[in-house]
This record gives structure tokens, sequence and C-alpha cells, in this order.
């Protein structure tokens, strides 16, 4: 595997330093994810704008969770499930959805559920969602500006994700204790 570096503020290209004191001063220290992409500052601008623009979507804590965890789970990344457990936490999203989340196990409502289905179905089937699970997912009371979002928050993860995987992005220790057996 090749190895990268986690960057800090002395060791990452010149682009990059203005973005990881954004990071430490938005996180109190600089996530290992973010001291990855710093070798690549464009992935790391646009990683930080993405997951900016998909907090302030039109979705609540909660939903941005579902989102996030489902394509964390789906893609079995190792550093992300643990990271938006604590950041679940963090909001004050309940456990009971982290959980059933982080387990593949039945969401507590029907609408986060549907929500998370159809993630998946724009995950799995990469955007080709058939009318059906459109269909069902408006009837939920979700709207077409969810299903832009939902791709939205699907491309934040795919910088994350891919990135984690490729670097084998040691988890940060203040989320080593939310660890995902099932990334092993």
């Amino acid at each position: 595997m090749t190895d990268f570096t986690l960057h800090d503020e002395t060791t990452a290209p010149d682009d990059s330093k203005p973005l990881l004191a954004k990071s430490k001063a938005a996180f109190g220290r600089i996530p290992g994810l973010h001291a990855v992409m710093a070798e690549a500052p464009g992935l790391l601008e646009a990683y930080q704008k993405v997951h900016e623009l998909f907090v302030n979507s039109s979705f609540d804590k909660d939903e941005l969770t579902v989102v996030w965890q489902t394509v964390n789970v789906e893609n079995a990344c190792h550093y992300c499930v643990p990271a938006h457990t604590g950041i679940a936490k963090n909001m004050g999203v309940d456990d009971a959805i982290s959980d059933a989340l982080r387990n593949k196990t039945p969401l507590p409502n029907a609408r986060l559920e549907a929500l998370r289905d159809f993630t998946l179905s724009v995950v799995r089937d990469r955007g080709n969602v058939d009318d059906g699970k459109v269909q069902a997912f408006l009837d939920a009371g979700f709207t077409k500006r969810n299903i832009l979002e939902v791709i939205l928050g699907y491309s934040q993860k795919v910088m994350s994700n891919y990135t984690n995987h490729l670097a084998d992005t040691p988890v940060d220790k203040p989320m080593q204790k939310f660890a995902w057996p099932q990334a092993a």
C-alpha cells in the first residue's frame, strides 16, 4: 500500500496551509482525513466546500446523518463510520439512529428509512434510480430538492471514503471509541 503523509501546517503544500488552519479552527485539531487530503489542495478545498454546502442543505441533523452514514456503511469506510458516529453525537442525533445505520437494522421511523433506501439506490444504481424508487422517496414526504441534495451528500462521501480507502487513514484518537468492527 502507498504511504500517504498526514500533513500539518508545517508540512502541507502552501495552498493547503490555510485550509488546514480552517479545519483546526472548526474541529480543534486537524482530522486525519484533512491531513491526507492536504497533499492535493484542490481536493481538501472541494471537500470542505461540499461539506459546508451539505450541512446547509434542507436536511435536518438526523437526515444529514442518515445520508452520510448510509454511504459510509455501504462503502465500508473504516474512518468515516466512527467519525460520523462522533459527529452525530455532537449534533445531538439519537444513538438509536446511529446504531441502526451502523448495524444495518431498521431506523426509528419510516421517513428516515425511506431516506436510507433512496440513498442506497443512488449509490448502488450509480444514479440510475428507477421511477418507482424515486416516487417512493417523494411519497415519504421528500422533495425534488432532496433528491439532488442526496447527490450532494454522496459527492462529499465519495471524496472522503475513497481517500480513506486508498490512504488507510488512521481513525482519529477522539473517534477510536466509535470504531466500527464491520470495517475489519
